[in-house]
């Protein structure tokens, strides 16, 4: 018998279907319906790649916080237009207001007093104007003068024009009043600007050079009570006219701090008051 006749062929092999694949994971990416960033071939998977993934995650919430911010500007712009607009104060302040002088204390300095009386003269000067006495009649109230309107107070208007206009002129108030048509004082306060000479002293000096020659009072004054530099001058000789009375004069100078005062003191029926003069100017120098 033929040794391949009687072989018994072996069972074949029960047949076992390949095993599917695994489906990729879905990157949250593709879940959102964005495109993920294309993967090099041979880029490392791990960490790496989820950082980067975060970043682009960050840039998202970034981006709509953004489109937040600027929606929220336009509703705020947008609810402002339909407001009325709010009415500005008014510029113009014919009364300038000034605060009241406050008395100094146990810890007032040097410094802070010198302070104070700045702040002061920055106000409105006709108020520092002293008032015209009870019984006289005012002459004219306190009022303004500008470069021009107090140059033409001089004999050269025009010389002093320039002088004044280069000594920075800042302003002047005046005030005058008569008692019994008989005597007349006129006082001006005349303010420079001292940003880098001192005007103001300047002027009053120029202003007491002058008054000692034999035109003008014809002597050196007397000084005036409470004051380093202010001086009284009651004129020797009266101003005498054809068809009038005689005129006699007396005027003060004096400056404190950007301010010169000048007072003028005439009286028609006789010689000068000199107490009252200098009554008046220490007075006003006082109010500065």
């Amino acid at each position: 018998m033929d040794t391949q006749d009687n072989e018994v062929p072996q069972a074949a092999a029960p047949h076992t279907p390949p095993k599917p694949e695994p489906a990729p994971e879905r990157e949250p990416a593709a879940v959102l319906g964005l495109d993920p960033a294309p993967v090099a071939a041979d880029a490392p998977t791990g960490p790496a790649t989820l950082v980067r993934r975060r970043g682009r995650t960050t840039l998202l919430i970034a981006a709509a916080a953004v489109l937040g911010l600027a929606a929220g500007t336009v509703t705020g712009y947008a609810v402002q237009y339909q407001r009325e607009p709010t009415p500005l104060p008014v510029l113009s302040q014919p009364d300038i207001r000034t605060p009241k002088p406050v008395k100094a204390g146990s810890n007032s300095t040097a410094r802070s007093l010198s302070v104070n009386r700045w702040v002061k003269t920055d106000g409105d000067l006709r108020q520092l104007l002293l008032p015209k006495p009870k019984g006289a009649k005012e002459e004219q109230k306190a009022a303004w003068d500008d470069l021009y309107s107090f140059a033409t107070w001089f004999e050269e208007e025009a010389r002093m024009f320039e002088n004044l206009a280069e000594q920075d002129f800042r302003r002047a108030a005046r005030i005058n009043w008569s008692k019994n048509e008989k005597v007349y004082v006129e006082i001006s306060l005349v303010q420079f600007r001292e940003t880098s000479e001192v005007n103001a002293e300047q002027f009053g000096e120029g202003q007491q050079a002058y008054l000692d020659g034999d035109d003008w009072a014809g002597n050196e004054g007397e000084p005036i009570p409470g004051s380093a530099n202010g001086r009284t001058y009651v004129f020797d000789k009266p101003l005498r006219e054809a068809g009038y009375e005689p005129l006699y004069q007396g005027r003060a100078v004096a400056w404190r701090g950007d301010i010169v005062m000048i007072i003028e003191y005439a009286n028609n029926s006789g010689p000068v008051d000199e107490r009252d003069l200098k009554s008046l100017a220490k007075r006003q120098l006082e109010r500065l």
